[in-house]
């Protein structure tokens, strides 16, 4: 079952995006703020979920933080602010980032563009372009559709990483009680040598 979301952003709008999540981050650490969005361009006015990740470019660049929903009915400019500062804070699993980092941290975002309910996420996922998060009881966890690509994960090997993320039996995505959502999105970032954004 699929819950369309039709959001699609121009390059554009990418770059704006991964700005807000850069700002976000800044203003939380920096002054303890939430950042307004302000007036945003026309994509970011649509409700759908986001995800923000951070990641240190020092020694071998180790994850500081992410955090985001695909479930929201916020617009995609309030959803990238509130992930921003929950990837920034204790609240996503690691420390807080200090103010001393902000100029190491590789920022990306990823805008939920569409989610799908799927009784065969093996057959289903294509890797590079979904998401996976998986749901059972109480619990749950998720993982960027980047993730799989980058360390040459098969479907279910990115299955069972998700689960274990959150602390679930590798193998929990295959029971009855577990729900598996697919997340379409659209991913951007800092590039690492600090120029330029870029679509992945």
């Amino acid at each position: 079952m699929s819950q369309a979301r039709a959001v699609e952003l121009s390059y554009q709008d990418g770059v704006r995006a991964v700005e807000l999540a850069r700002e976000s981050v800044t203003a939380f650490v920096e002054r303890g703020q939430r950042e307004d969005p302000g007036s945003m361009r026309d994509a970011f006015y649509n409700r759908t979920g986001a995800f923000v990740r951070l990641k240190s470019t020092r020694g071998r660049g180790r994850l500081r933080g992410c955090a985001g929903s695909y479930r929201t009915d916020d617009q995609l400019g309030h959803a990238i602010v509130d992930a921003a500062i929950g990837a920034a804070s204790s609240d996503s699993g690691g420390s807080e980032v200090e103010s001393g980092e902000l100029d190491t941290l590789q920022v990306s975002v990823c805008v939920v563009e569409d989610v799908m309910l799927t009784d065969d996420p093996v057959a289903d996922i294509e890797l590079g372009r979904h998401g996976v998060a998986v749901n059972y009881g109480s619990t749950h966890g998720w993982l960027y559709p980047t993730v799989p690509v980058k360390n040459d994960w098969s479907a279910q090997q990115f299955l069972s990483r998700t689960c274990r993320k959150c602390g679930l039996s590798p193998l929990a995505w295959q029971d009855d009680e577990a729900v598996v959502t697919l997340i379409d999105g659209q991913v951007y970032r800092e590039r690492p040598d600090g120029g330029s954004v870029e679509e992945l």
